[in-house]
């Protein structure tokens, strides 16, 4: 492990559950001396330390932005984890058009050393003939047919290819199993929120989830050592659907497998089952990855078991993001004059007194 403190960060997706913990993380540190949120929506939480710049990174005027912050260390975590969010279309460029416009931006940056890209453990996919356990370096036995993981991948693609052409810089891969938490809203999340919760009757899968806080210290501890790899990130072990359905206080709806397996393949029906199709394999199958590379090189371990993570969900109330609607204009604007503020900034600092 080495720590080489970063001095300005960039986090994408300050708004989100992730980000908002990662930031009150960063801004508790005072040997760092700038912090820079960007997401289109504004957080629902203030800070005192953390500048927030409403900003679109599909947009190539981003690359203004992170020229102006003159930031050595990327924190990109506006990934869109479900088409129930923003719909296919917004999901797929906010994704992967977006990740290769901030990734384009990076690598002609002069000041950036460090690059850290949120993934998920659904990227090793959910089959009968899947190990106990995944590692880092194993591939997914199968083609992707949810379109989270399609994503997922290719963004890994595009951090690799980044990583190959910018080796001076110090690319960490987060593998995030299910996050879940207090304030958690994802696929999973809005899955063990019903009161009757859809299984594949027959099958009673291993499942495995990361504390919301775990999830942050991780992404805390890439931020400010450096870390150059692909680290699943994920609570020790794993526990049977049928037991976080328990522990959620939600009781089972069993389903026919013959119905499920044709929602699998027809994406449609996949609503009046009311199982996301992120995880309509995942409920059949499971998945595991095997964190022990994250606990031998990052000198971490996971607080929270993944029953914690479930308890945590079902006893405290989510917090609800307030979510304020913003035309092109309006954020255009905004980027434009912070990126003014920061060139003055830096002439000020220049000019001899």
């Amino acid at each position: 492990m080495e720590i080489n403190l970063p001095r300005r960060i960039l986090i994408t997706g300050i708004s989100r559950f992730l980000g908002l913990r990662l930031a009150r993380k960063l801004e508790a540190n005072d040997e760092i001396d700038e912090i820079i949120g960007v997401d289109l929506e504004p957080p629902s939480e203030e800070f005192k330390r953390v500048e927030i710049v409403r900003a679109d990174i599909r947009n190539p005027l981003f690359s203004k932005v992170l020229q102006a912050s003159r930031a050595d260390t990327v924190i990109h975590l506006n990934i869109i984890p479900s088409e129930a969010e923003k719909g296919r279309t917004m999901m797929k460029e906010m994704n992967v058009i977006g990740t290769m416009q901030l990734l384009a931006a990076c690598q002609k940056s002069d000041s950036i050393r460090k690059v850290v890209v949120k993934s998920t453990t659904a990227v090793y996919g959910s089959e009968p003939e899947d190990p106990a356990f995944f590692a880092e370096e194993m591939s997914r036995r199968s083609t992707p047919k949810s379109s989270y993981c399609r994503d997922a991948m290719e963004i890994e693609t595009y951090a690799r290819d980044f990583g190959r052409r910018r080796p001076d810089v110090c690319l960490t891969i987060l593998r995030f199993a299910t996050i879940l938490g207090s304030t958690v809203n994802n696929a999973f999340s809005r899955y063990l929120a019903q009161p009757m919760v859809p299984t594949v009757l027959g099958f009673d899968p291993r499942v495995q989830f990361i504390h919301e806080e775990d999830a942050a210290e991780a992404t805390y501890r890439a931020a400010i050592e450096d870390h150059p790899g692909i680290f699943n990130v994920a609570a020790d072990g794993a526990v049977p659907l049928s037991q976080a359905i328990r522990r959620a206080g939600r009781g089972q709806l069993p389903i026919l497998p013959p119905a499920v397996w044709l929602a699998d393949r027809v994406s449609g029906l996949m609503p009046f089952l009311n199982v996301p199709s992120a995880i309509i394999r995942e409920i059949a199958y499971g998945r595991v990855a095997d964190n022990s590379r994250m606990k031998e090189e990052f000198g971490f371990e996971p607080k929270y078991s993944c029953l914690d993570a479930v308890h945590d969900f079902r006893e405290k109330k989510r917090a609800e993001r307030i979510v304020r609607q913003e035309t092109d204009a309006t954020w255009e604007k905004d980027l434009r004059e912070f990126v003014i503020r920061k060139q003055n900034e830096r002439r000020a600092d220049l000019t001899p007194t």
